[in-house]
């Protein structure tokens, strides 16, 4: 299920595209291109067209539009005509990718039932969304989607992973899970990083402007709100593109030395870049750090209660200000976490409880707040006039415990994790080399 969330995040409004001057030296490709070339008839003929006929199975403008719709609810988009058409184009992607594992694990005699189906479309609706299955297909019907999408998605999902377990067969030695503990063992107390990069090569000076250029308009989309992820599948030259450019967890003598140093200066949430890493430029977002076998103060429970207050709709702006003054010198008189309730009835907010929030899964502005607030103490209000402006009154705090050793069999399931991952890539890169696509 998590890939399935994974996948819907995966696709992203288009940032400008970047082209690369004519006099630029070639990659190497292996193929035989000349660096001055004359197009013949009309130069652009695979413009990819609305729908598409995979191997005989059709994609329709219904497929697409369903499934534009549900990303664009999910993720909150608000997208111009123009990152419209571009999130199209990468539904069309997906919705390939999709039909071609399904049909291949029905050419290796993997059936997927309408049974498994719905069972899994009910856990990703209550795990998701907290809906029942009608619930959940009542809300998909009225944003413009469908259950079919969506289960067309895990059909995708559950066919992939019973062909990868049926198709890749993985052995790790004893030797290399034992070499990777002592590993881990050895870099105890060494500080790493939790990064994502966008990496665009850059070799000549001109190029290097361009490419500067594109991450100075990425910097300001991000502002605007498209993840980091999203740009990173589209843009990122680096073999982690398909991943969002997530490196994972990394500690400063795994990356090349100019991200080793910048990550070391940056604060969790924080964008760098660009940092010339030779023959290119990377931006870097770390994601969160922490000490190898170390107990996280980013770990520790807290035990929380949320109180809001809701605006209705046209309250003036100094109107709201005023009732957020109200809120916070009524929130910060409460006499502890018993106080709560009380408090709440009499200023009109509603409570929920969280008994087991890590500090880390907190947004950032909140997260060092929450590790030196007294226990019985509440926040300072924050939100917006349109969600509503809430505090957090600190109930509890249970300290970290010092991460333990991975046992074997975990470092070997983390081990076959990351090489089926890389078997499976190549092999949807070789389906989609050999099927019959016809845009339309």
């Amino acid at each position: 299920m998590a890939a399935l969330a994974l996948g819907l995040m995966a696709l992203a409004p288009a940032a400008g595209a970047q082209t690369v001057p004519d006099d630029a030296p070639l990659p190497s490709t292996g193929l035989d291109l000349p660096s001055n070339l004359q197009i013949f008839g009309d130069p652009n003929p695979d413009v990819r067209k609305p729908t598409a006929v995979v191997n005989d199975t059709v994609i329709t403008g219904t497929d697409i539009d369903q499934r534009l719709a549900f990303v664009t609810a999910v993720n909150n988009f608000e997208l111009s005509d123009e990152d419209k058409l571009q999130l199209r184009r990468e539904i069309l992607s997906q919705l390939i990718d999709e039909t071609l594992q399904i049909q291949e694990a029905k050419a290796n005699k993997i059936e997927v039932t309408p049974d498994q189906i719905d069972r899994y479309f009910a856990v990703y609706a209550q795990r998701n969304f907290n809906k029942t299955p009608e619930e959940m297909t009542a809300w998909l019907t009225s944003i413009g989607s469908s259950a079919a999408t969506v289960k067309r998605q895990i059909e995708g999902e559950i066919s992939w992973q019973q062909l990868l377990r049926q198709q890749v067969q993985v052995n790790v030695s004893d030797d290399e899970v034992r070499a990777t503990i002592d590993r881990i063992r050895e870099a105890r107390g060494t500080e790493e990083f939790h990064l994502k990069e966008i990496y665009i090569s850059a070799s000549t000076p001109e190029r290097q402007r361009q490419v500067y250029d594109a991450f100075q308009q990425m910097a300001s989309q991000m502002r605007e709100g498209t993840p980091f992820e999203m740009l990173a599948r589209q843009y990122s030259e680096a073999t982690t593109a398909p991943l969002g450019g997530d490196l994972g967890w990394v500690r400063a003598g795994m990356v090349p030395q100019p991200l080793a140093q910048a990550a070391q200066s940056m604060e969790v949430g924080q964008i760098a870049g660009p940092i010339d890493v030779g023959g290119g430029f990377s931006l870097l977002y770390l994601v969160d750090k922490r000490k190898v076998l170390t107990a996280d103060p980013g770990d520790a429970r807290l035990s929380l209660r949320q109180m809001t207050i809701r605006f209705p709709p046209g309250t003036a702006q100094a109107q709201a200000t005023s009732l957020v003054s109200a809120f916070a010198t009524a929130t910060q008189a409460m006499r502890g976490c018993g106080d709560v309730a009380a408090t709440a009835e009499k200023i009109g907010a509603t409570v929920v409880d969280n008994d087991s929030m890590r500090v880390r899964d907190l947004p950032v502005q909140l997260r060092d707040t929450m590790q030196t607030m007294e226990i019985g103490t509440a926040t300072q209000p924050f939100g917006s006039l349109d969600d509503g402006v809430s505090v957090l009154v600190l109930c509890g705090r249970d300290a970290p415990s010092e991460p333990l050793l991975p046992s074997e069999d975990q470092v070997r399931d983390q081990i076959e994790q990351q090489r089926t991952s890389l078997r499976a890539q190549r092999m949807l890169r070789d389906l989609r080399r050999d099927a019959l696509i016809e845009y339309r």
